[in-house]
C-alpha cells in the first residue's frame, strides 16, 4: 500500500462529490455522493443511529483519488438485510463481544452494487485498489477492536475477486423481474402460462376497484408536499409491521432535492389524498423498489403499485429489470425470480471464523436445493426461451 495513502473521513461531506461520483460512476443511485448525503445530513445514518460513518478514499502521492468505499461502524446489526443476528447471540454466549462491527454498504438498502468504488481510469489497477481498500479495512477492524467486517450485497464480480483473499463468502437471494425486449404488460404476459395471467389479470382489476386514481409521479411532478405525505406512509407501514423507522421525514426530502430525476413513485389518490404509494429509484437500467406506504388495507393494491406498474414503468423506458426489494417468495407468480445475492464476511477471532466458515457451508448447499424448487415456481410457460437464466447457477471460482 506503500503507493496509495488512504484517509478515513467521519462524514461523506469531506469528499468532493465529483471526486466520489467519479469513482462511483453513474448506474447506481445508491453508491452516489448524493444519496449518501441525504441519508447523513437526514440524521438517519449518523453515529447516533449506530451507523458511524467512516468512508475511505485511496489517494495517489499527487492527492488525486483513486478509490473510495462507503464503510460504517456498528454498535447492532439493524438496517442491514443480510443476517448475522445469530453470529452476534453465538459469540456473546461464547463470552466475545460482536459490536461494534465494520459494515461496507448502503444502509437500510438490500440492493446489489459496487461497494469498493474504483475510477474509470483505475480500472486496469483495479485488483490492486481492491485489495488495498479491504486491506485499509482490516486494520481499522483490528484499530478499533472490531469482531468483524461484512460487505453485502456485493457485484458478483467483487465478490469472485475477493473471496480469495480470506474473506468469507455468502450468498443470498432476492427476486427480479427481467424484461426481455418486452412492448407491453400483455407481451410480458403472453409469456406466463394461462392460469397465471388470469390471476395476475384478476389482481389488477381488483386494484383498479376502489375508486383510486393511478398516477406515476417523477421530475417535477414529484413535489416536495407529495414526498412529506409518503413519508406518513412510510411511518404507517412501519407501525403495522412493529418495524424500525430507519428514515426521517427529512431524508424524504431531500432525496427529492439531490436525486429528482431518479425518483418514481408509483401512487393511489382519492381525490387530493395520497392514500398508498411506491418509492423506487431508477438507475441506468433498473428500476429498484425501495419503500411502501399506505393508509388502509385495498385488495391487491400493494401488488398493483409495488410490482405491475414497475414492470409497465420498465417497459415504458426500456429498463432491462426491476429489482423490487428484499425477501418475498410471493414476488415469483408476479414474474419477478429468483436472483442471487453475494457477500463477504471477515471474522477477527480464528476459533469464530472457523464456526462461521462452517456455517456458511450448510447455508450455501441449503440455498442451492431451495434455488432449484423456488425456479420451479415460476409463473412462466415451460419453453426454452423462457429457462432459467445462466446468472441463477453457482458462480465458477
Amino acid at each position: 500500500m506503500s503507493q496509495f495513502r488512504v484517509e478515513v473521513h467521519p462524514r461523506i461531506s469531506g469528499i468532493a462529490p465529483d471526486d466520489w461520483d467519479r469513482c462511483a460512476g453513474a448506474d447506481n443511485p445508491f453508491v452516489s455522493h448524493a444519496f449518501l448525503l441525504a441519508l447523513e445530513e437526514s440524521k438517519s445514518a449518523c453515529a447516533e443511529t449506530g451507523w458511524q460513518p467512516q468512508h475511505l478514499t485511496l489517494k495517489n502521492p499527487d492527492g488525486q483519488i483513486l478509490a473510495c468505499a462507503p464503510l460504517y461502524l456498528k454498535s447492532h446489526s439493524y438496517g442491514e438485510y443480510v443476517f448475522d443476528w445469530s453470529w452476534a447471540n453465538a459469540f456473546e454466549r461464547a463470552g466475545g463481544q460482536y459490536y461494534p462491527k465494520l459494515q461496507c454498504a448502503v444502509p437500510f438498502t438490500p440492493v446489489t452494487g459496487p461497494r469498493l468504488l474504483i475510477a474509470p481510469e483505475n480500472r486496469t489497477e483495479q485488483q490492486d485498489l481492491r485489495l488495498a481498500l479491504i486491506n485499509a479495512m482490516l486494520q481499522l477492524l483490528q484499530q478499533y477492536q472490531a469482531s468483524s467486517l461484512h460487505l453485502t450485497f456485493t457485484r458478483e464480480d467483487e465478490w469472485q475477486s475477493l473471496a480469495q483473499p480470506g474473506l468469507l463468502p455468502r450468498t443470498g437471494v432476492q427476486y427480479h423481474w427481467e424484461n426481455k425486449g418486452y412492448g407491453g404488460f400483455e407481451d410480458f404476459l403472453s409469456d406466463l402460462s394461462s392460469r397465471k395471467r388470469k390471476a395476475i389479470r384478476k389482481e389488477r382489476r381488483e386494484a383498479n376497484s376502489h375508486g383510486l386514481t393511478l398516477k406515476t409521479l417523477e421530475g417535477e411532478t414529484l413535489t416536495p408536499t407529495i414526498l412529506e405525505q409518503f413519508h406518513g406512509l412510510y411511518l404507517n407501514t412501519v407501525d403495522k409491521k412493529h418495524a424500525h423507522d430507519y428514515l426521517t421525514r427529512d431524508f424524504f426530502s431531500r432525496l427529492g432535492q439531490q436525486l429528482a430525476g431518479q425518483v418514481v413513485l408509483t401512487s393511489a389518490w382519492n381525490g387530493g389524498q395520497l392514500i398508498a404509494a411506491a418509492l423506487n429509484l431508477r438507475g441506468s437500467d433498473t428500476l429498484y423498489g425501495r419503500n411502501w406506504g399506505s393508509t388502509g388495507h385495498y385488495p391487491s393494491l400493494h401488488f398493483e403499485l409495488c410490482y405491475y406498474q414497475a414492470i409497465d414503468y420498465a417497459i415504458t423506458h426500456g429498463l432491462k429489470r426491476v429489482e423490487a426489494g428484499a425477501q418475498g417468495e410471493h414476488k415469483i407468480q408476479r414474474g419477478y425470480m429468483p436472483s442471487r445475492t453475494y457477500s463477504l464476511h471477515a471474522i477477527a477471532d480464528p476459533n469464530f471464523r472457523d464456526a462461521i466458515a462452517r456455517f456458511l457451508e450448510g447455508e450455501q448447499r441449503a440455498l442451492e436445493q431451495d434455488m432449484s424448487y423456488l425456479k420451479e415456481l415460476g409463473p412462466f410457460r415451460k419453453t426454452a426461451a423462457n429457462a432459467p437464466s445462466d446468472s441463477l447457477r453457482q458462480p465458477k471460482d
